[in-house]
């Protein structure tokens, strides 16, 4: 609950200097206030049930930067100011984090001798505990997995891996991991 009390109070923050400042500079101040503190720890906390209100913030912070009201949409306003959702955050977060440490991920060729059109995808662990299926390094797994065959031709190169990771997800804005399994599945 202590996150959403320091977001909430950089949504006042910007309220508060909306009418001063230009949409660049306000623009800056989310990336500061807002994002920093958002973006922490969220490979822990990215899919639970807790993020949705973090991710209603994070609209009406958009909202407020752009003078939207309530009730508009902000898949456009996203993708206008280049700034990822929340959940998009997450993917992003943790598919670095699988990047960053790839030895302790090993491919499906590793484990059987059989050519097949997965060998290049990385091996789950075969668990039935839901504690571990929630864990991070299962969730990198299993979101790493369906990904376009052009970003995660990149794996072995962390930098253009993140570029062409975080240019998919702002070109998607993705409301959820459902939104991301969809757009992954075409």
């Amino acid at each position: 609950m202590a996150l959403t009390f320091k977001l909430n109070k950089a949504c006042f923050a910007i309220r508060a200097i909306k009418p001063f400042m230009p949409a660049r500079v306000l623009k800056m101040v989310y990336y500061s206030y807002f994002h920093s503190v958002m973006s922490y720890g969220v490979i822990f906390w990215g899919s639970s049930h807790f993020s949705t209100n973090i991710f209603r913030i994070q609209k009406r912070i958009i909202r407020i930067i752009t003078s939207r009201s309530k009730r508009d949409s902000c898949h456009q306003l996203y993708k206008q100011f280049q700034i990822l959702t929340l959940p998009g955050q997450y993917i992003l977060s943790l598919l670095l984090l699988v990047i960053k440490y790839r030895e302790l991920f090993p491919l499906n060729s590793n484990i059987h001798d059989r050519n097949t059109r997965y060998n290049h995808n990385l091996h789950p662990p075969t668990t039935n505990l839901k504690l571990v299926q929630k864990g991070v390094l299962y969730s990198g797994i299993k979101i790493f997995n369906p990904l376009p065959t052009n970003i995660k031709s990149f794996s072995k190169d962390p930098e253009h891996f993140k570029n062409k990771l975080k240019n998919f997800l702002l070109e998607h804005t993705l409301y959820s991991l459902n939104e991301y399994y969809q757009v992954t599945s075409k």
